[in-house]
């Protein structure tokens, strides 16, 4: 059997508003609470991955990567600049305005009010 990542937890201050906040500007879809008590707000990332926000007392941020297609980016990217999100080429400068990323052609990071730091990289 092949190893597939199924799901992992962000912590979040809120996660139904982190979740939100994620879903919306990668376009993704957001799901319906889940586990006891809707204690994870899960994200639909790809067929076989979801990121189940949870709320937790005092959460340390997560630095979270995602390889995009050109369009995806463009898109994100318009999500990002429309939201008035700041975003950044640097994890250390997250707020630069730049998608020149070191790594790749294109790619650009942004935060949510957790501190989670989320990384979009694109071939093009």
């Amino acid at each position: 059997m092949t190893v597939t990542l199924n799901h992992t937890i962000v912590p979040a201050t809120d996660h139904r508003e982190a979740a939100r906040f994620f879903a919306s500007v990668m376009g993704l879809e957001e799901l319906p609470p889940a586990g006891r008590n809707g204690h994870f707000a899960p994200v639909r990332v790809n067929e076989t991955l979801t990121l189940d926000f949870m709320t937790v007392p005092d959460p340390e941020g997560h630095h979270l990567a995602f390889d995009v297609d050109p369009a995806t980016f463009d898109a994100i990217l318009s999500h990002i600049r429309t939201a008035g999100i700041p975003y950044g080429s640097d994890p250390t400068q997250p707020d630069n305005g730049r998608t020149d990323h070191p790594l790749c052609p294109r790619g650009l990071f942004f935060q949510d009010t957790t501190g989670n730091l989320y990384e979009v990289m694109s071939p093009a």
